[in-house]
């Protein structure tokens, strides 16, 4: 799921007529970046979430994103990958944008259609709004967590100027994500907003909110991952390639130096 319904009012006047996903990263929507990336590591379909300005989203990617990737310069080899593209329009149905967990339950259905079959409770959750160029959804991560019991997986980042306080902790024994009390001397470090995710967590007793939140009912992730935590289902890793929140003008500036 790439997270893309947000109002970005820290980005106007670019995002008064533009959702901060579609604002140009050297050469191409800072979204586009993600999708890219999902079809090089073999993903097939990808939910989009939207709400302001959502149209434009869907006007530019359609119902599908074609990569076309060169195998072999020499001889000209050359792979096409697609990736189908599903949208929740949270704005056209609600008015406005349900919050992360919010809206990863109102996509839940079209993110695990087939939940029971071995696999599809889990899916991705990227936030579209971040500028990671060089992350790859990894397989082996993926492995990992299919044979694991972990409720999600986040990627954490060193903390960045404006989040010097950080997220969350990591374990570096177990691997587990730890949610810190303010005192707690040990380190913190960013959400990347990257994570893989278990159908179950938006599921009671850790959410209350019925699949499909057909309510249209605004929720945070944060309270459910702190909870999770709290209980040791949640694992993490650091990661050390660059990242970006562009979340303001001169963030988005500086990455197009």
């Amino acid at each position: 799921m790439l997270l893309a319904a947000g109002r970005g009012e820290r980005m106007r006047p670019l995002t008064d007529t533009c959702p901060k996903p579609l604002l140009p990263v050297r050469g191409q929507a800072l979204m586009q970046w993600h999708l890219a990336a999902m079809a090089r590591a073999g993903l097939t379909r990808v939910v989009i979430n939207t709400a302001w300005l959502g149209h434009q989203m869907s006007q530019r990617f359609e119902n599908v994103f074609v990569l076309q990737r060169n195998l072999d310069k020499r001889e000209q080899l050359s792979k096409t990958m697609r990736l189908q593209i599903d949208y929740s329009h949270e704005g056209r149905d609600f008015g406005g944008a349900l919050e992360t967990a919010g809206g990863i339950c109102r996509a839940l259905p079209q993110l695990c259609p087939q939940s029971e079959a071995p696999g599809g409770d889990l899916f991705w959750v990227v936030a579209g709004d971040v500028f990671t160029p060089r992350f790859d959804f990894p397989a082996a991560a993926l492995r990992r967590f299919v044979a694991g019991t972990a409720l999600a997986h986040l990627w954490l980042v060193p903390n960045p100027a404006h989040n010097l306080r950080g997220d969350f902790g990591l374990d570096s024994a177990t691997g587990l994500a730890l949610n810190l009390l303010t005192d707690d001397p040990r380190a913190r470090s960013t959400y990347s907003t990257i994570g893989l995710y278990r159908a179950a967590l938006f599921e009671p007793p850790w959410c209350d909110i019925p699949a499909g939140n057909p309510q249209g009912i605004k929720a945070a992730l944060a309270p459910l991952l702190r909870a999770a935590m709290d209980q040791g289902r949640v694992t993490a890793e650091l990661y050390d390639g660059p990242w970006t929140d562009v979340g303001t003008p001169q963030r988005l500036a500086e990455l197009n130096c």
